[in-house]
Parts: C-alpha cells; sequence; structure tokens
C-alpha cells in the first residue's frame, strides 16, 4: 500500500495533522497543502491517486480545485466542509467530487471511505487489455476496423488521426467500461501518466467534434463526472 500517495488540502494544519496521521498509519503516503494553489502545484508535481480536500481555502477554494482537477484528472476526490445543508453537498458532488463528508467526521468512516474510493479507482484505472482482440466493431452506424486501421459511418470514411483512433477502439472495445484520463493516456501514449496535463481531455474533444459531425449529433463518447469517459452500445 506505500505506493499509493494522497494530497490532504485544508488551511486547518490540526485537521490536516489528524487526517495524516491516520492515513499514514494505514500505510498511505501523504501529502499536505494548505491552500488550493498549492494543493494545485503539488497535483501538478507528484503522482496523486486520492485528494482529501476542504471547500473554504485561501486563494482557490475547493470547488475551484475540484473544477481545475476534473479538466485533466479522474483522481477521486473527497470533499470535506463545515457546511452540512443538501444544497453544500450537492454542489460540491455536481462540480465534480466523489464523495463528500461533514466536518466533524469520524476518522474511521473517513477511512472506509478513503478505501472505497481507491478501491473503485484501482478498478477502473487497472491495466485492461481487450478480452477479444477484435478486427472490426460495430457501434451504432459507425464500423471500426483495426486491421485497415479506419473508421466508417455508413460508408462514409470518418478521417481520423492515429491517436484519435487509438482512443476510439479503446472505448470502443469495452463498452460501457469507463476509462479515467490518466488510463486512457497509460494505455494509448504507453507512458505513465504523472504530471497535469490536458492531453487526453483535448483528444477526446476533437473525438468527439468529429464523430457527433458524421453520426447527426448522436453523443457517443460519454462523460462521466468525476471518473472518467465511455462508449456504450
Amino acid at each position: 500500500m506505500n505506493s499509493i500517495q494522497i494530497l490532504i488540502a485544508d488551511d486547518d494544519p490540526e485537521i490536516a495533522q489528524l487526517i495524516k496521521i491516520y492515513l499514514t498509519n494505514e500505510g498511505y503516503q501523504v501529502l499536505t497543502a494548505s491552500n488550493g494553489r498549492e494543493a494545485m502545484d503539488l497535483i501538478a508535481k507528484e503522482s496523486i491517486q486520492l485528494i482529501i480536500l476542504d471547500v473554504m481555502m485561501p486563494e482557490m477554494d475547493g470547488l475551484e480545485v475540484v473544477r481545475a482537477v476534473r479538466a485533466e484528472h479522474g483522481i477521486p476526490i473527497l470533499m470535506l466542509s463545515a457546511k452540512a445543508e443538501d444544497m453544500d453537498k450537492i454542489m460540491g458532488l455536481t462540480t465534480g467530487a466523489d464523495d463528500y463528508m461533514v466536518k466533524p467526521f469520524n476518522a474511521l468512516e473517513l477511512l472506509a471511505r478513503v478505501k472505497s474510493l481507491l478501491r473503485r479507482s484501482m478498478y477502473l484505472n487497472a491495466q485492461i487489455q481487450p478480452a477479444q482482440d477484435q478486427d472490426e466493431i460495430q457501434i451504432h452506424s459507425l464500423s471500426i476496423s483495426k486491421k485497415s486501421h479506419t473508421v466508417t459511418a455508413e460508408g462514409r470514411n470518418v478521417n481520423l488521426t492515429s491517436t484519435e483512433f487509438d482512443i476510439l477502439y479503446l472505448l470502443a472495445s469495452h463498452p460501457g467500461q469507463v476509462f479515467s484520463a490518466e488510463a486512457i493516456f497509460e494505455a494509448v501514449w504507453k507512458d505513465k501518466f504523472l504530471e497535469s496535463t490536458n492531453t487526453v481531455m483535448v483528444h477526446i474533444s476533437k473525438l468527439r467534434d468529429k464523430l457527433e459531425s458524421e453520426l447527426g449529433g448522436v453523443k457517443l463518447i460519454q462523460t462521466v463526472w468525476g471518473v472518467g469517459y465511455k462508449i456504450d452500445t
């Protein structure tokens, strides 16, 4: 478990230290930040598997951090807040957080939620190979040929770059399965996703535009907020 790195971003040093002690005792590596800017710097520099994030912080508040992270990453985020109102929870979750806890919280419950989020993240980001190395995939009116590296929509050629094709094939060969930006990057670019990058997001956006244009507006690639991307059959 010592390879798992967790970031705690909270401007209350006592709360941050308490959480750090519990996580360290469980074998996790822990980084701390006292404001949103510092948190974003660490996210850009470090390989972080989970973020525990306070809502009210100086420089950048927790919601701003969530939006910035979600633009590039599928890292699980557990938000902490002194606000218990339902609308505050809804705002945190709809912004892109995966879970929400109200202060004061039970440390053992926090640990349980951390482990649950990590289990889900590891399942989604596991190194995945297609169950079947399919030469031809048919989804809606789209035909994907791995052998010829081509895509057609009702017989019309869809002009994709090699990277766009690889992303499409990855998602289409695992229908219904959600892939985070990190998982897509590592599967397509064959490299470790270690720093902040919007590479996957940019390629997904361009790929979507091309597919929606050919499919009459059908949104083939779906975003699962806070997790990643998928294609349903």
